[in-house]
């Protein structure tokens, strides 16, 4: 078995969601964790964990990210993670694979599934490897309970329902975990 954990200086956690339904509003999560189990370097049926600290939402505007740490959106002072969890992660064709599990919102769990493209594998520095993922997938905030939103004069939604997902993971190899296996 080889464990494999993120290395957040070069990764992204990013989000985005339509303004108005004119525009796309992008955030990120400055502050994640993730691992992925795997019994080989295909990475067939690995096991992923992520973690996203609530509090770390950055979408360039001070007011807006307090908002959306507020219990109108994410709760962060009762919520302070987002997590998710594989439950299958299988190869589609070449390196493109689909992970299905269990994200949780607000205290609220639904199973996603998401796109995954693998990169391939690089020694990095330090001798150790270093696997590469592209992660994208959509979910709609309301069904996490991220129900807030207002109406323009003109009738129209400040913030809508789906959500897009960009992560961009570099996973290196946990040396102490793989050779011990």
């Amino acid at each position: 078995m080889k464990k494999w954990k993120i290395d957040s200086a070069h990764s992204e956690v990013k989000f985005k969601v339509k303004h108005l339904l004119v525009s796309t509003v992008t955030g990120q999560f400055n502050n994640f964790e993730a691992e992925i189990e795997s019994q080989d370097e295909n990475f067939e049926n690995a096991k992923v964990t992520f973690k996203a600290d609530v509090n770390s939402i950055n979408t360039k505007n001070e007011q807006r990210d307090g908002h959306l740490k507020s219990a109108d959106f994410f709760d962060a002072e009762n919520y302070p993670d987002l997590t998710f969890s594989s439950k299958s992660f299988k190869k589609i064709s070449g390196n493109n694979f689909e992970m299905t599990g269990d994200m949780t919102i607000r205290g609220i769990t639904k199973e996603v599934t998401l796109n995954v493209e693998y990169n391939g594998l690089a020694k990095g520095f330090d001798g150790l490897e270093v696997a590469g993922f592209e992660i994208t997938g959509k979910l709609n905030r309301f069904d996490f309970g991220l129900q807030w939103n207002a109406v323009t004069e003109a009738g129209g939604i400040v913030v809508g329902p789906d959500v897009k997902l960009e992560i961009f993971a570099e996973m290196k190899e946990d040396a102490k975990v793989s050779k011990a296996a």
